[in-house]
């Protein structure tokens, strides 16, 4: 492997040695199933399995997932024995995707939050990188929301590290990236992506709106 790449993974895991360290169980993963929280859980359940322990993940189910990503989410949660909680929005919910910003934020924050609170993290472990928006570029690889600290393991990666890293570690991925999706979201506001920008596939309106996002707890 390339100097490069052994570098980003020994800084990968030694921040998520640290979390270990400082706050043990009291760690989720946050997992979208998508190719770069997959590997940070990866990484985070060799850690969690050095002291005898299951990974906890945490996922928000919207309601509008894609039934492929559910079906990979529960299969590899079960094929590595996860303590997977499956967070749900309020049924009264905005109207989907009418407006990105209410839409995420009550679907995805708000669910999020109450998970952290019922749960008594101290920290979650998010698999977002720099080079995914420059809002995320913005941003230090450990800082706190709303009463917990976010940990960004992968934070300096690039689309293809997140890709080698599978491949060298024999991971499996979602299907739907062979079919032509770069980057997972919500049904209504995912495509496939022909671009040169990995997220194009994404809601451009939203993506418009990450620093408002981010500013209520958004990754």
């Amino acid at each position: 492997m390339p100097h490069r790449w052994d570098t980003l993974l020994a800084t990968a895991r030694q921040r998520l040695h640290r979390a270990w360290e400082e706050w043990g169980p009291r760690v989720a993963v946050c997992w979208t199933a998508g190719k770069d929280s997959t590997v940070a859980l990866h990484l985070w359940r060799e850690v969690v399995a050095a002291a005898g322990a299951r990974p906890l993940a945490v996922t928000i189910d919207t309601g509008w997932k894609f039934p492929e990503i559910r079906e990979f989410r529960q299969r590899l949660a079960a094929a590595w024995e996860v303590d997977l909680r499956v967070v749900t929005p309020q049924k009264s919910c905005v109207p989907v995707a009418a407006d990105p910003v209410q839409c995420c934020a009550a679907r995805k924050v708000l669910p999020l939050r109450r998970a952290v609170e019922e749960l008594g993290l101290s920290a979650l472990i998010i698999g977002v990188r720099a080079d995914e928006h420059p809002e995320r570029a913005a941003t230090d690889w450990q800082w706190e929301v709303d009463g917990h600290v976010r940990i960004a393991p992968l934070l300096e990666w690039s689309e293809v590290d997140i890709w080698t890293y599978h491949a060298w570690a024999q991971i499996p991925w979602c299907t739907l990236y062979d079919q032509g999706y770069r980057s997972l979201g919500c049904v209504p506001c995912t495509s496939r992506s022909h671009d040169l920008a990995e997220r194009s596939g994404r809601d451009l309106r939203k993506e418009s709106h990450m620093a408002s996002l981010r500013s209520l707890g958004y990754f």
